[in-house]
């Protein structure tokens, strides 16, 4: 049983993990790094603990920092959200010893996912479909080239570890061989401190869609259906929605299956998503396995929008020893989900990293439209850690509406004093490609391209309309100018004439 937990994570999944834990009536406690002494999630936990320096490496990416303060505040469970330690083995085992429940899966599971190698043999010893590759047990320079030559081109030089596109090289032509496998190996040995590699076909044009599963203790493992996150640049999703516009009810229940089958294959525990690549077109779409993240993710909420289930309370439910509520039979999709990931950064300069303080972050209330975010007005938006602000999922009846939701949703989000990909996300979901269900993870690299470099018109200077809206603010209230009612600030109006 959980009755007190430490969130290890920090902004919109600290905060989701923390409005999930009251619902439970369970205690919380936040860890915060010189950088986040203000912050958030800080102040909405019941305890907090400073854990550290900014640097992520000596403060949330530090394990015996973590079990340090579990220990003090008397902790029954870990939490680690996504990012950070999720996905670290050395995290979970860690609990283990502490006598801590790990809300996540057992420690040689995440080891052993977290290897695209392992995570491959598998897959394959599963019965699920992987891309066609070889892994060289000779890891030379010769050795690889020779296995990637077996392949068609294009080929894939891969890192066995690690994720993020990191390590990774699509090569099209033989006498770029060398040079990539060179450039993989040094990307992968700085990332990951492995420079171990391996080769797969390239696929042309695929969809990227993954399966949510949850295994209980008891032996139940169920699916909870697709996300389709085929809108990505550099390898990070931008853009998430389901149900996927490219599945049949036959696909969807094989790839539903076969997720099934490899958490099964695999002994796993709690939340967790198996990816898929998507190849081909009607009838002879084939799907391949791409990698396991044996975490939460971060578009969790595109699949509770459409199931109904609350995946976080779920977690912690399973993790403290529960049976799942649900079996497969009563799971549904209902509607359509779509999340965009707002992020801190400038489209036009090739999505640069932003940092400063956010004199205007006003947030839309309007029906079918939920915000995750980890920050508020005023928050310093610090170099150190991911730029993600906030996520904005929109549900409706339809993909269209669904569309039309999340649209209207951004060009209703004003934030100001950093620059931010708002108006980069409305022109994804209104182009033609996307609103037709036919984007591609190459999409941002090809048609796409343009989206991405469309320079945003200069603002008016943050501070002038951030006073321009306390101005309106100051004025709407009870008995006003004219004793008039109540009457919100409309700042929106002054907006579009620079978001557009």
């Amino acid at each position: 049983m959980i009755r007190r937990l430490l969130v290890a994570n920090r902004g919109e999944i600290a905060l989701r993990i923390i409005r999930a834990c009251r619902e439970l009536d369970i205690e919380t406690v936040a860890v915060y790094s010189d950088a986040d002494r203000a912050a958030p999630h800080a102040l909405a936990a019941d305890r907090a603990f400073h854990i550290g320096p900014a640097e992520a490496a000596d403060s949330y990416l530090s394990v015996p920092r973590l079990i340090g303060v579990a220990r003090e505040a008397a902790v029954d469970g870990v939490h680690p959200g996504y990012g950070f330690l999720a996905e670290n083995p050395a995290l979970a085992a860690a609990c283990d010893e502490a006598g801590l429940i790990f809300v996540g899966p057992p420690a040689d599971v995440i080891a052993r996912m977290g290897s695209k190698v392992e995570a491959r043999a598998a897959m394959q010893a599963a019965g699920v479909p992987v891309v066609p590759g070889e892994v060289p047990d000779d890891q030379s320079e010769q050795a690889i080239r020779r296995a990637a030559m077996r392949l068609s081109f294009p080929v894939l030089i891969k890192a066995a570890l690690g994720g993020g596109g990191k390590g990774m090289r699509v090569v099209r032509d033989p006498a770029e061989l060398d040079d990539a496998i060179d450039a993989a190996r040094q990307e992968a040995t700085s990332a990951f401190g492995d420079g171990t590699l391996y080769v797969e076909r390239a696929l042309e044009h695929p969809r990227h869609v993954e399966i949510q599963i949850f295994a209980d203790h008891h032996g139940r493992i169920v699916h909870l259906f697709e996300r389709d996150c085929s809108v990505q640049r550099r390898h990070q999703k931008i853009i998430e929605e389901s149900p996927s516009p490219s599945l049949t009810t036959e696909l969807r229940d094989r790839m539903g299956a076969a997720a099934v089958a490899a958490a099964r294959s695999i002994g796993y525990r709690n939340a967790g998503t198996v990816e898929f690549l998507l190849e081909g077109t009607g009838a002879g779409r084939r799907f391949y396995f791409l990698e396991m993240n044996t975490r939460l993710q971060v578009e969790h909420p595109v699949t509770e929008a459409v199931t109904g289930v609350d995946m976080v309370r779920a977690q912690i439910l399973v993790a403290a020893g529960e049976r799942l509520e649900w079996d497969q039979a009563e799971l549904r999709q209902r509607g359509h989900a779509i999340e965009c990931r707002i992020y801190a950064e400038d489209p036009s300069e090739h999505f640069l990293p932003q940092a400063g303080r956010l004199l205007l972050y006003r947030e839309p209330s309007m029906p079918g439209v939920r915000i995750d975010s980890g920050v508020v007005e005023g928050t310093e938006v610090s170099v150190f850690y991911d730029p993600l602000l906030a996520k904005l999922i929109a549900c409706a009846e339809s993909r269209d509406a669904a569309i039309a939701r999340a649209t209207a949703a951004l060009r209703a989000f004003p934030i100001l004093g950093i620059r931010t990909n708002v108006c980069f996300l409305i022109r994804v979901l209104e182009h033609a490609r996307f609103r037709a269900g036919e984007i591609s993870t190459d999409f941002l690299d090809g048609g796409g391209h343009p989206l991405c470099h469309v320079a945003t018109a200069e603002p008016l200077p943050a501070a002038a309309l951030a006073a321009a809206v306390a101005h309106e603010e100051s004025l709407a209230v009870p008995g006003g100018p004219g004793g008039g009612p109540l009457r919100p600030p409309d700042p929106w109006v002054t907006l579009r004439s620079w978001r557009n």
